[in-house]
């Protein structure tokens, strides 16, 4: 169908959105991994009263699936129905900081950017965010963090459109945190957070941005094709450790690979498929649970329909994988 017939079929064109309503986007241009299919459509919201005004003349039946800055994310190769939504810089990537010292900050604005504004604003507890890869849309959506914090600890409130439409404010109890995870619905689009720490030197805050930023630069493969941190640390233990203790560091299936540098990140050498990233990652949990009887649980979020001829892929593969390469 063309991309008029597609928007059309969802009565879109006459409701005077401001966005950018595209359909049959290749998600592999906007995910860190660079791979995977296309959305049906993919809108792109002017600000938050138009994302609002699409939501509540979207078809409830319509699926709709919000995205950040693709950091964390697997894309199946089949692509993605109904509506993909992505929160750009322009409508989204404002920073403000108010009088009592908290920030206001856009869900497309990246975790460093944060970082940065709570250190000239004085505001220490953010610097853990300058070694996250991603956006605040997905801090406050997965309670992301790292070296021993999380988004959690400093987010007061934050701005929601809700699949009806309706624009909500929710506050940190609302959210029912937990170790990267949050208890509201996925389709509920998180907007923009208020955030605040606590009163501290602005030179002992960028010291330890630096800190975080040279462990980073040290301890992960930041200039690869990758996503993050690939399974969640299970309680008690380090998910890399598990993951080197299976010897899975360096295993190799089709074009995905287990970074030697990091053995919890999986990495695209150059022609990887979701679908190969895929099996890597569940042939990997199969072989931790053998070694460690310890199951690891993704923290990369995998979405979408396996490409066409492609199996879905079951959890828990079987150890011994065709193709499967150990270097090292």
């Amino acid at each position: 169908m063309s991309e008029a017939g597609l928007i059309d079929r969802h009565g879109l064109e006459r409701i005077g959105l401001r966005g950018k309503l595209t359909a049959d986007v290749p998600l592999s241009s906007v995910t860190w991994f660079r791979v995977g299919g296309p959305a049906e459509l993919l809108f792109q919201p002017a600000d938050t009263d138009d994302l609002a005004l699409f939501l509540r003349h979207l078809p409830a039946e319509v699926p709709v699936l919000p995205i950040g800055l693709g950091s964390n994310l697997l894309v199946r190769d089949g692509g993605i129905d109904g509506v993909v939504i992505r929160l750009g810089a322009r409508g989204f990537g404002h920073i403000e900081t108010l009088d009592d010292g908290s920030l206001i900050a856009g869900a497309a604005v990246p975790d460093r950017r944060l970082a940065e504004a709570a250190a000239s604003a004085g505001q220490g507890g953010f610097a853990f965010l300058s070694g996250i890869p991603g956006g605040i849309g997905g801090a406050l959506r997965m309670n992301a963090g790292a070296h021993g914090s999380e988004t959690r600890e400093i987010m007061q409130e934050l701005t929601a459109v809700t699949r009806a439409g309706e624009i909500v404010t929710l506050s940190n109890a609302e959210m029912a945190y937990r170790y990267r995870h949050s208890g509201q619905p996925g389709d509920m689009i998180f907007t923009q957070g208020r955030f605040r720490g606590v009163p501290r030197d602005e030179a002992d805050i960028r010291r330890e941005m630096a800190e975080v930023a040279a462990h980073r630069e040290a301890a992960q493969p930041i200039r690869e094709k990758t996503g993050g941190s690939t399974f969640k640390n299970p309680p008690g233990h380090s998910a890399w450790k598990l993951v080197d203790e299976a010897g899975c560091r360096g295993l190799q299936i089709g074009g995905a690979r287990m970074s030697d540098m990091h053995c919890n990140f999986m990495i695209n050498t150059g022609e990887a498929t979701a679908h190969d990233l895929e099996t890597l990652g569940e042939t990997v949990r199969a072989r931790v649970l053998e070694k460690t009887g310890v199951a690891l649980e993704w923290e990369i979020k995998r979405l979408g329909r396996f490409g066409e001829g492609t199996a879905a892929i079951a959890p828990f593969l079987g150890a011994k994988q065709e193709g499967a390469v150990v270097d090292g």
